[in-house]
């Protein structure tokens, strides 16, 4: 398979027609047909992503919305979700999907590792007030902070060198040391371990970071006080297919797991 670049191609068919002028005409018609097989290609690749979505869209009115009626016209006029679920961008671990959450039964709150700043009215706004609207405004009973096995933000935080210098990305690396102290953490008590294994840990462990997190900010704390709010960590392992479920006690070793 040749490895010659798009740059080395044009150059060496510069120089050809420096030499023999009179082949002009013949490259600029290939060139032309290329050009017309390649805008087909891109236009074919446009298509496909529209006829994606419009199918997906299709399924879903089809065999969801015009089947349950009562439940999207309850829905119209407004949600009332049980519960609040921070999850991690990561597209095999939809939490819909895990636990079969219904429209309507969940809020949900999705970034890379599945982080919960701490309260902070000048940083991570996005993150506080997609918390603060379901705390006070749906007040949901439940928060769930789900991590996940092979989680690329947590390998990304254990790969941070205290000492490092700046990392060529914009903002993956300043977003995945609000898990510092679970680093930190799993360095020091599992550092005989290889780092593969450190990972698994740091995944559970900063779950329990963002748990602390919560109760950072002032309309969490004041439900969980007073019982109106309960707080989870979970571990869901698409690679053993198993999903752990703790409580606010910082245990990582799970009060159920399901499998």
């Amino acid at each position: 398979m040749s490895t010659e670049t798009y740059e080395d191609a044009l150059k060496k068919l510069g120089e050809l027609l420096s030499k023999k002028s009179d082949l002009g005409k013949v490259a600029a018609s290939k060139i032309k047909k290329v050009t017309v097989e390649l805008e087909e290609l891109d236009s074919n690749k446009s298509s496909d992503a529209v006829e994606r979505i419009k199918s997906g869209f299709i399924h879903f009115k089809t065999h969801k919305y015009l089947k349950k009626p009562s439940l999207y016209n309850a829905l119209a006029k407004g949600q009332s979700p049980k519960f609040l679920v921070f999850a991690c961008s990561d597209s095999r671990v939809s939490p819909t999907q895990i636990l079969n959450f219904k429209p309507g039964e969940a809020f949900v709150v999705r970034n890379i590792a599945n982080m919960v700043p701490p309260f902070d009215k000048t940083q991570h706004s996005g993150v506080g007030a997609a918390l603060e609207f379901p705390v006070t405004a749906l007040n949901v009973e439940n928060i769930l902070v789900i991590g996940h096995s092979r989680c690329g933000g947590i390998k990304g935080l254990m790969s941070i060198e205290d000492d490092a210098a700046p990392s060529k990305n914009v903002f993956i690396d300043n977003w995945v040391q609000i898990g510092t102290p679970a680093k930190n953490m799993i360095k020091q008590d599992f550092k005989h371990l290889s780092f593969n294994d450190q990972c698994s840990y740091c995944e559970k462990e900063a779950v329990n970071v963002s748990l602390g997190n919560l109760l950072s900010y002032p309309f969490v704390k004041e439900r969980v006080v007073k019982n109106k709010l309960a707080i989870r960590g979970a571990h869901y392992d698409f690679v053993k297919g198993t999903f752990d479920l703790w409580e606010l006690d910082f245990k990582t070793t799970p009060a159920f797991s399901f499998s």
